[in-house]
């Protein structure tokens, strides 16, 4: 009598493990292991644009790939690896002899459909003690569509040469109003602004000042397709990309 409940447990725990093998290839299809290497030219550059007054847009990133604090400890939220495919081609790009390699790290995520992925913090090369961060500091993103898409917003900064450098910044309507305020008068006669106001009004109106100034940056995304390796660069500063899917 418990025979036809013994074959009926059978045949559900087939189904099940049936089902298990044909959903892994899907799952597997998602997992990458994702691989980043950033360099440094070290062969002066030919800069054709002077970007030293520019002020990037920041942007707000969620976990640090790779951040190198001010001591000179390493920070990262990722499990990463150093067993990389791009190990060779960074190796190759450094002993060229015109790149220095500043990071070469991987790790391993699913990455599906429609995925959204939060910028990845990167802070490393020579600390600006005016600045109070490393030379070279953004984020990466990775997205998925159709494609893997990479974004890489990479600012390459240096301290002011011959002191601060002035930097473009945004003013309010009201700051840009004119007003007369040495014409105004009262009954007795104009009345003059003290110098101590006068010295703070000319203050107020010239360019705000930084000690730091930006070299060079990377503004790109770009479209991958799996085991392609991709290189993204400015004047001063390189990112190898690379993703490998996971069967």
């Amino acid at each position: 009598m418990h025979k036809p409940a013994f074959t009926f447990a059978s045949r559900l725990l087939a189904i099940l493990a049936l089902l298990t093998v044909l959903s892994a290839p899907s799952l597997a299809q998602d997992r990458y292991r994702a691989e980043i290497v950033v360099l440094e030219r070290l062969a002066d550059p030919i800069l054709n644009e002077n970007m030293a007054d520019r002020l990037p847009e920041r942007t707000e990133a969620g976990k640090r790939l790779w951040v190198v604090d001010s001591t000179g400890n390493r920070i990262s939220d990722i499990d990463t690896t150093s067993n990389l495919t791009l190990n060779s081609a960074a190796a190759r790009l450094e002993s060229s002899g015109k790149y220095r390699v500043l990071m070469k790290t991987g790790w391993i995520e699913s990455f599906p459909d429609n995925y959204n992925g939060e910028p990845l913090a990167i802070e490393l090369g020579e600390y600006l003690d005016a600045a109070g961060h490393r030379a070279i500091e953004g984020t990466i993103e990775i997205n998925r569509r159709r494609y893997l898409l990479v974004t890489v917003a990479l600012n390459h900064w240096r301290e002011a040469i011959g002191g601060s450098a002035p930097m473009q910044v945004e003013t309010s309507g009201e700051a840009g109003e004119s007003r007369d305020d040495d014409d105004q008068g009262t009954e007795n006669g104009p009345v003059k602004g003290s110098d101590s106001s006068m010295a703070a009004i000319e203050d107020s109106m010239q360019p705000a000042r930084s000690d730091k100034e930006l070299v060079t940056w990377i503004r790109e995304t770009r479209r991958m397709r799996s085991e392609e390796i991709h290189f993204l660069d400015s004047p001063t500063i390189g990112v190898l990309v690379y993703f490998r899917p996971l069967d």
